[in-house]
């Protein structure tokens, strides 16, 4: 079975044709440029191929897509009826998604009506979605959510202490983000540990970074909120932060508040910190010559992270296992380090040895460990060709 997923944004749209079956991808690349003029960077058969096309829409975007695939010479396939399914990553689902499902239009007016809550990404991800209707209309497609992995939060979790009328009005609550990434590694840490009924706290750290924490496989709470600028910093965004110190730099400099929103989630965090990069591998080259701020920057987010993992393994009662995934948790041993030291009380022995690991499944915990640390690469995509494929098979076989 071939799935194309796409990734759609504002002005760009990336894809990949992948077997949900095997994880094999044929091709991937980016439309990039879209409205302006129009670039298509094409990976296929071992090369890189890179075209200059006029992209005025997105649906030019999926053609020039659909084409490239088809190309004697660059293509992978022989015609897009080989394309059986087209899963199409969705930021936000509210409410309204507690899974993924086959776009129709009660999907397509439920995504609608999520924008307000999404205004930057949902758009853009229609935009991918109706591009493909209008080229393929033939072509069963699957939005997949990212927020609908923390959809099993209890109301405990989820619930902001504020006016009842703001949730019953306008669904103002905690949805968390990264739920593909974090659907993954929750359903890899359970075929490794070979045990459904565990106690796992997963940190997706990087550029963007959230924690969950997980009992027997479904959310109990994670760290992002309303928004992906809540939890522990990032590398442009604060994370968590007192209310009031917006209302301080409003009212101070005069900004109004989408230009602290901008503030807080382009020009704060890990850059902010370090006064250097919003690369964790930059900040870290430079501590290591001595740069104060960027020691700091370190320090901070492995602090954080730290209180999240403490303060889930409460809210679990326990912790069996510990995941690191993303581009930071999956290759950057020094900040597992960081991170772990200090949590020897809940049972967590780090092996030196074994933390060098990079980008890579591995167990990097002591042998006598009382809990599992794994590191366990996320692949969001495979989560969402997974997901497309089950939801066409299913309703192929309803029929």
């Amino acid at each position: 079975m071939n799935v194309l997923i796409i990734n759609a944004g504002s002005s760009s749209l990336k894809y990949q044709l992948m077997d949900p079956e095997t994880g094999a991808v044929s091709a991937k690349g980016l439309c990039e440029r879209i409205y302006i003029d129009g670039r298509l960077t094409h990976n296929a058969n071992g090369k890189k191929v890179v075209k200059d096309i006029p992209m005025p829409t997105h649906s030019e975007a999926i053609a020039a897509v659909l084409a490239i695939l088809v190309d004697p010479v660059d293509g992978v396939i022989k015609s897009t009826d080989e394309i059986d399914a087209v899963g199409h990553r969705v930021l936000h689902g509210g409410m309204k998604f507690s899974d993924s499902c086959i776009i129709d239009d009660a999907c397509i007016k439920a995504i609608e009506e999520c924008i307000p809550l999404g205004p930057l990404h949902n758009p853009a991800n229609l935009m991918g979605i109706r591009a493909c209707q209008a080229v393929m209309p033939n072509t069963p497609q699957v939005a997949v959510f990212d927020t609908a992995f923390h959809m099993t939060m209890p109301p405990k979790a989820y619930r902001y202490a504020i006016p009842t009328e703001y949730y019953e009005n306008d669904d103002i609550r905690r949805y968390g983000f990264h739920g593909t990434s974090h659907k993954y590694v929750t359903k890899r840490a359970i075929e490794l540990m070979g045990r459904k009924d565990m106690k796992l706290i997963n940190c997706h750290l990087g550029n963007g970074s959230s924690l969950s924490a997980v009992k027997d496989g479904k959310c109990q709470d994670t760290s992002m909120g309303l928004s992906p600028l809540a939890g522990v910093p990032m590398g442009t965004r604060s994370g968590d932060i007192d209310a009031c110190v917006v209302q301080f730099i409003m009212n101070k400099y005069g900004m109004t508040a989408d230009e602290c929103l901008t503030m807080l989630n382009k020009k704060s965090g890990m850059l902010a910190l370090s006064g250097v990069s919003s690369d964790f591998r930059d900040i870290e080259q430079e501590a290591d010559k001595g740069n104060a701020d960027c020691a700091l920057a370190l320090d901070k987010f492995a602090y954080e992270v730290r209180k999240y993992i403490g303060a889930y393994a409460a809210a679990l009662g326990g912790l069996d296992c510990l995941v690191f995934t993303a581009g930071v948790g999956e290759n950057s041993a020094s900040m597992r380090a960081r991170i772990c030291e200090g949590l020897e009380f809940l049972g967590v022995k780090l092996d030196p040895e074994k933390n060098q690991t990079r980008g890579k499944e591995a167990v990097i915990s002591t042998d006598d460990s009382k809990v599992t640390v794994w590191v366990i690469p996320t692949n969001e995509e495979l989560m969402i060709a997974q997901d497309t494929a089950a939801l066409v098979n299913a309703a192929k076989a309803g029929k």
